[in-house]
């Protein structure tokens, strides 16, 4: 068996696909690539047992059809020295020695027979699926993904929440100490009644790899998925996950909705800031103080054990009464820093309820909301 291909067009795809392998397997065939050559197409598959990858690329040439595994190192270091050429690899169905030909030289490898590697299954009765646009996708996982848990006691909480209805679309996430809500209303479950409701929750590996190729893509992305497995296909991708298993808490009831404290701040100025005093705060807690009036932020950190402090006032627009609370430094931080926004408004009630931050205008069909947990201040 043997085929030609473009090294720089195999390259990428076995770059993107890999990002889904783990370094250990418990089964060692998951160290290689699935190679599947039918019609002068190449299918290549790669999978941790929990998610699986799949690309597809025309081929410049095939002698006949076939099916071979073969180590995802050898073949990532191999073609990520070689510059764009027509390469020639060749499969002795025999032994299964593989050896690939470029310009001026070649790599000599030894290959699996493809009936080891193991197969996904095809979903038997889906339960959903939803249409969306590429860049809604990704600003749906960039905005929520990093406030997503990593706790083994609470899985539910290790994801990113794809709340779909009849109406909208709203990601969610949330580590218990911060939670990111974004609603799109411009996207909803295809063929969904206006009072039908899924509830997916995604895991962090497949949505990251997402995230590095949602950006070159152009064509719509199909989201299908049943009780226990999503699959997400997208221009020459398909992406197959488990999804977690359990009930995600109800994100709807611990959003506050009447905080009467409004700040109106430039987000820039206030990250940077934050960035600067932080460097002063408590390591074992990260707090920062907050003391806010007569259109004035100060923020203001100190480290007892080191003898440091540092503070800084920001001008803002805030008329209400003085308000005094505390925050953990590095999760306002991160908000700040997923929110694109010039301005930002925060909305606060007291020092023991949860502050509500958001774009201080949201770009069309959405509602981004991201909400923090204070910190008590010691007196």
């Amino acid at each position: 068996m043997k085929f030609i291909a473009s090294s720089s067009a195999l390259s990428s795809r076995l770059q993107a696909i890999s990002k889904v392998m783990n370094p250990k397997n418990a089964l060692p065939v998951l160290d290689n690539f699935l190679f599947d050559i039918q019609d002068n197409r190449l299918t290549v598959t790669a999978s941790d047992a929990e998610t699986t990858m799949v690309t597809v690329m025309d081929l410049i040439e095939a002698d006949k059809s076939g099916v071979f595994a073969i180590s995802a190192k050898n073949m990532l270091d191999a073609f990520k020295e070689i510059s764009e050429q027509p390469v020639t690899i060749e499969v002795n169905e025999q032994n299964m020695a593989v050896r690939i030909d470029y310009q001026n030289g070649s790599f000599n490898f030894v290959a699996l027979a493809g009936d080891e590697y193991p197969t996904m299954k095809p979903m038997e009765r889906t339960t959903g699926n939803l249409t969306i646009s590429p860049a809604a996708l990704l600003k749906g996982i960039s905005s929520t993904i990093f406030a997503s848990a990593d706790d083994e006691l609470r899985p539910v909480m290790n994801g990113v929440v794809l709340d779909i209805t009849g109406q909208d679309l709203t990601f969610v996430a949330s580590d218990a100490h911060k939670l990111v809500r974004l609603t799109n209303t411009a996207f909803h479950g295809d063929n969904m009644d206006a009072d039908a409701h899924s509830m997916l929750i995604l895991r962090k590996k497949p949505l990251n790899v997402l995230k590095s190729i949602l950006a070159r893509e152009d064509g719509e992305v199909n989201i299908v998925f049943d009780e226990n497995r999503v699959v997400i296909r997208l221009g020459d991708y398909t992406i197959s996950s488990l999804l977690i298993e359990g009930r995600f808490p109800n994100y709807k009831a611990v959003i506050p909705q009447n905080n009467p404290y409004t700040i109106w701040i430039d987000r820039q100025s206030m990250l940077n800031a934050l960035k600067r005093v932080s460097i002063c705060s408590d390591q074992s807690n990260g707090l920062i103080r907050m003391d806010i009036k007569d259109n004035q932020l100060k923020i203001s950190a100190q480290n007892s054990d080191f003898s440091t402090s540092a503070q800084e006032a920001v001008s803002c627009q805030y008329g209400d009464a003085e308000l005094v609370i505390g925050f953990k430094a590095q999760f306002l931080i991160d908000i700040l820093s997923n929110i694109t926004t010039q301005d930002v408004v925060i909305k606060l009630a007291d020092p023991a309820h949860a502050g509500l931050i958001m774009p201080a205008e949201n770009e069309e069909n959405e509602d981004l909301l991201m909400l923090l947990m204070p910190m008590m201040i010691k007196a």
